[in-house]
């Protein structure tokens, strides 16, 4: 773990997995005097309490992420992504059991980026995980939901991306004039189910 100073109320804690960064989290959630915790792919960015931060730090196991779901979310899909096909020849698998494999599983927030609630979720079954398109989309369409690598999300709004799309979603996933305008927070439990 390196702790990296931001400024004069800020830290960049780097690890080296989404498991640590996970367990850096989970640490460090609800600390007194923390303002903002903002995870990454390898990294944690903490503002606020930093004495009490880097105490806490100096016991935090690494190796272990404790289970933190504050929440459930279930999302509806349409699985009619213009990737579907590729998606199940690439894994060896039929259409039908692409959207068994994506529905079957239960999937973590590991963190949030790219675009406003764009939520990274893990746990997507291993021979879906794919490599993302040899030459991106300059606009995927708001609600698609996507694969590359070891994450799978759903596009919060229209943007270029490269992901492999095997649905779509109506759910609202970013909406600047709601109280919480993110609908996905890290440690959320998503799970995705056939519209």
């Amino acid at each position: 773990m390196l702790l990296r100073p931001c400024g004069t109320d800020a830290l960049l804690v780097e690890v080296d997995s989404l498991t640590e960064v996970a367990a850096v989290r989970a640490a460090l959630q609800g600390l007194d005097g923390i303002e903002e915790l903002v995870p990454a792919a390898r990294t944690v960015l903490v503002k606020g309490a930093l004495h009490q931060v880097r105490e806490t730090l100096k016991t935090v196991d690494l190796t272990k992420a404790p289970a933190t779901h504050p929440r459930e979310i279930t999302i509806p899909v349409t699985y009619d992504g213009p990737d579907l096909d590729l998606v199940a020849e690439t894994a060896g698998v039929s259409r039908e059991e692409v959207v068994k494999l994506h529905t079957g599983a239960t999937y973590e927030v590991a963190f949030c980026g790219f675009a406003p609630g764009f939520g990274y979720l893990t746990g997507l079954p291993q021979n879906l995980q794919q490599p993302r398109l040899d030459s991106p989309r300059t606009k995927v369409p708001r609600g698609s939901v996507g694969i590359a690598g070891e994450f799978t999300a759903a596009y919060p709004r229209a943007t270029p991306g490269g992901w492999r799309l095997i649905g779509r979603t109506e759910i609202t996933l970013f909406d600047p004039e709601a109280e919480t305008p993110v609908l996905l927070q890290p440690g959320d439990q998503v799970r995705f189910v056939i519209a």
